[in-house]
Formats: structure tokens, C-alpha cells, sequence
């Protein structure tokens, strides 16, 4: 792959629309849309991991997006300025502007999530997989005579966010225009994370389109010069866009550091703990300096966390950055291994690694994480069925009330039986998780309007 084609500020579906008229740059243009976009504010009421906040603020989709952007910003722009070093005929394409696309990208990338976090994701999968779903394998709609084919199966029961964010920015839904959202094809795709098609998605249930935009993928593939990998039984699968990668780590570093932060405000990790954690990243002349700058800090035992956390974010951004400059050629002809995190110092990939295994035992399975979980997976799975059961028999009394309730952006009545189901998913994974668990109550008759 060339970098002189990988960075194209063309529109998709605005392919032949001039740029606008002010200062601002096309890659600018994307996240300004995505920043003043209504799916991008519905990311305040989703979580991220810990229950939305009570009084003490932990971090929702939003703000992690946000924090994830800022980070993004910070390796597009060095990894930019030394490749520049050394590529100065670079300087005549978008290639100083990489900071500004994967930091779009980085706004982007959790926009598909449904509600309450993995297990509203989860929650969708296993209905057809494993739930009441699974009719719809050998189903045969009486409105429009067709069937679910073998791979649109294969969406559903692997139901994926970031495909789902993918589909949510090229879509044409009612009322929108043709290309949805108009971004420009480096920041489409530098989100797809998983470039390969659903049946391909295996027991890690992750993949980077459904059927549906299959071709908006390989448009832009095709475009922008993306390798396509060897696949079985007519599978679509790419390498990578190389700014997934810088997408990738800084989604990487934001959760596993911000979820230790917040893990301590919630007093699940101890300031010793907390501490130590993020004071393993360094060598031990770089720990003296640091506790020295603390010590000159408030006593403020918070203000001494993030400063700490700061720290780490910066090593780890360095990191990632050497890492990918390193290989760069890997990355380039597609055969690049791992994420970049993998691929750093050891020092700071072992204390990295040992942040995992302490969120994975101290806080992703503790109580109110877990509860946060069954509470979605029960109303995403409850939802899902009475909606599923309105757009296979809408001529039932009942489904009749349901279909009304959707917005008419949702197609819920399309002329094909995937096209219906793909719109409940639309209106399902676009709900907060205080609008799904209120559709909930007054869907099961536990609350009215007003009351």
C-alpha cells in the first residue's frame, strides 16, 4: 500500500461535490459532523464499563470517545512529523494531516455500540444465535416471500459495533442523503478495525461490515488501494487501512488507563494499588522524578492519580508511535502482526499487560458491572424479540403500536426480510440506555408516561 493513495479526502457518495468555502479541511469537515451529529451526543447516555454516574463521575462512551480523539490527534501528528523526516515528497499529499484523520476516526469508532456497553452487543448476537431469534434462520416472510440468506445470518448472529459503526456513517437511511454522513474515505476507513465479512468473524464474533455495505467497503478499498487477502468460500477480507492501527492503540490506552482511574474514584483499586500499577511503566530513575514532581503537587490524593495517569498515557503514546515507525513496511504490504501495544518495550508492555489482568479480575467482574450487564441483556433482548416480531408480522394489532413508535428513519417496513430486521437493529443499537430501559417499563406496562 502507498501512502500517496491510502489519504483521499473524497466524500463517499459526495464523490463529485467541491469542498466547502472556509479555512477548514476536509478531514476538519468529518469531525465537526461527527461532533455536532445526534448519534455522537446519544454517547453521553451509554456506558462505557461502570453504571452511568451517581455522585462520582466515571466515564461514559462520550467522554471516552472524546479522550480517545485527543490521543488519536497526538500519534497521527508524530507519526506524520518523522515519516516527514524522511519522506519529504510526502508533504504534497494529506500525509501532515494524518493527525486530524485519525482523530475523527477515534470520535467515530464506538458510534455503533448498542446500549449498556458489550452485553447490549452480546445481547443481540446470542438472540438469534442462541434465543428466540433463531426462527429466523428457516423463516420464510409472508409479506415479502424471501428468506435470510446464509451470510446475512452470519450478520446477525455475530452482530458487531464496529461494523455497526461503519453502517451507521454510510448507510442511506430515510431522509438522509446518499452516503449518510458524507465522511471522507480515510476516516471510513481507518474504523474498520476487522476489514473482513461476517463469515469470517469465528469465535471472536468480530468482523468490519454487514452485507449491506459490503460494496461501500470495497468502493473504498478499491480507491484508496487496500490490499485484499486470499479468503474461503467467497468471503471479503483486506489488510488493514495502517491509521487502524493508530485507532486501535489509542482506544487501547484510553480504556485500559482510564478504566484503572475511574476503578480507583470507585474505590475497587486502592491509591497503593492505583500507584503501583502506573508507576510500573517506568524504569526506576524515571519513578524518582515522577514522585518527586507528586511531591511538589497538591496532597490531593486524586490530583496525584492523574497526574500519574498522565504520565502513563504519554509513555504509552511514544510507544505506540516507535512502534509503528518500526514497522511501517509491515504495516504497509499487510502483513503486520498484533496491535501496536503488543509491539512496544517491554518494560511497558508487561506493566500494561499486568493493568489487564487487574481490570479483568477487579473490575470487569465486579458486582455493579455485572448487575449493569444482566439488566441489558435483559432489556436489549426483550426489546429486540417484540420488535423482530413486529417487522416479521406487522399486520398484528400490536406490532401495528410498536411500528409506530419508530422513527421514519427506520425502514421497518423494507421490502426485503434482511432489510427489516437490519432496521430494528438500527433503531435497537441507536437507543441510550435510559430511552431503552424506559421503552422497556412502559412496553411491559411497569411505568406510563408522566406517571
Amino acid at each position: 500500500m502507498k501512502w500517496e493513495q491510502l489519504l483521499s479526502n473524497k466524500r463517499l457518495g459526495q464523490e463529485d461535490v467541491q469542498g466547502g468555502s472556509d479555512d477548514r479541511t476536509e478531514f476538519q469537515r468529518d469531525y465537526d459532523r461527527l461532533i455536532f451529529s445526534a448519534p455522537f451526543r446519544r454517547l453521553q447516555n451509554k456506558t462505557q464499563v461502570f453504571p452511568l454516574p451517581g455522585s462520582i463521575f466515571v466515564h461514559n462512551r462520550l467522554t471516552h470517545s472524546l479522550e480517545v480523539s485527543s490521543v488519536g490527534r497526538s500519534l497521527g501528528n508524530d507519526v506524520s512529523r518523522l515519516i516527514l523526516r524522511h519522506r519529504p515528497e510526502l508533504y504534497s499529499t494529506h500525509f501532515t494531516e494524518l493527525g486530524a484523520i485519525v482523530s475523527a476516526a477515534c470520535l467515530a469508532h464506538d458510534l455503533g455500540n448498542p446500549p449498556f456497553g458489550h452485553s447490549g452487543e452480546k445481547a443481540i448476537g446470542t438472540y438469534f444465535s442462541e434465543g428466540a431469534g433463531q426462527f429466523l434462520k428457516d423463516y420464510v416472510c409472508h409479506e415479502t416471500g424471501d428468506c435470510i440468506s446464509p451470510r446475512q445470518w452470519q450478520d446477525l448472529t455475530h452482530f458487531e459495533g464496529n461494523a455497526n459503526a461503519f453502517r451507521l456513517l454510510t448507510h442511506h437511511f430515510k431522509g438522509r442523503r446518499k452516503g449518510g454522513f458524507g465522511m471522507t474515505y480515510s476516516t471510513l476507513a481507518s474504523i474498520v478495525k476487522y476489514p473482513y465479512s461476517s463469515n469470517l468473524a469465528g469465535d471472536k464474533r468480530k468482523f468490519g461490515f454487514f452485507c449491506s455495505e459490503v460494496d461501500d467497503y470495497q468502493r473504498i478499498a478499491h480507491e484508496l488501494g487496500i490490499l485484499r487477502l486470499p479468503a474461503p468460500d467467497g468471503a471479503v477480507r483486506y489488510a488493514r487501512h495502517p491509521l487502524v492501527y493508530l485507532v486501535e492503540a489509542a482506544d487501547d490506552i484510553c480504556y485500559e488507563i482510564m478504566d484503572i482511574e475511574d476503578a480507583h474514584k470507585l474505590k475497587l483499586l486502592t491509591t497503593e494499588e492505583t500507584r503501583q500499577l502506573f508507576l510500573a511503566y517506568f524504569t526506576d530513575d524515571e519513578q524518582q522524578r515522577i514522585l518527586q514532581r507528586m511531591a511538589q503537587l497538591a496532597d490531593d490524593v486524586n490530583e496525584q492519580i492523574v497526574y500519574l495517569r498522565s504520565c502513563v498515557i504519554n509513555c504509552l503514546e511514544q510507544q505506540c508511535v516507535q512502534a509503528f515507525i518500526e514497522n511501517e513496511e509491515a504495516i504497509l504490504g499487510g502483513r503486520f502482526e498484533g496491535t501496536l501495544i503488543q509491539h512496544i518495550d517491554d518494560l511497558p508492555r508487561s506493566a500494561y499487560e499486568q493493568c489487564e489482568r487487574t481490570a479483568y479480575a477487579k473490575i470487569y467482574h465486579c458486582k455493579d458491572v455485572v448487575d449493569i450487564e444482566i439488566a441489558g441483556y435483559t432489556v436489549i433482548t426483550t426489546l429486540t424479540d417484540l420488535m423482530v416480531q413486529a417487522a416479521t408480522h406487522p399486520d398484528r394489532a400490536f406490532s401495528q403500536l410498536l411500528i409506530n413508535r419508530v422513527s421514519t428513519q427506520y425502514d421497518i417496513l423494507a421490502p426485503t426480510l434482511y432489510g427489516r430486521i437490519m432496521a430494528v437493529l438500527d433503531y435497537i443499537s441507536g437507543m441510550t440506555d435510559v430511552y431503552a430501559l424506559d421503552l422497556y417499563r412502559k412496553i411491559n406496562g411497569m411505568s406510563l408516561p408522566n406517571v
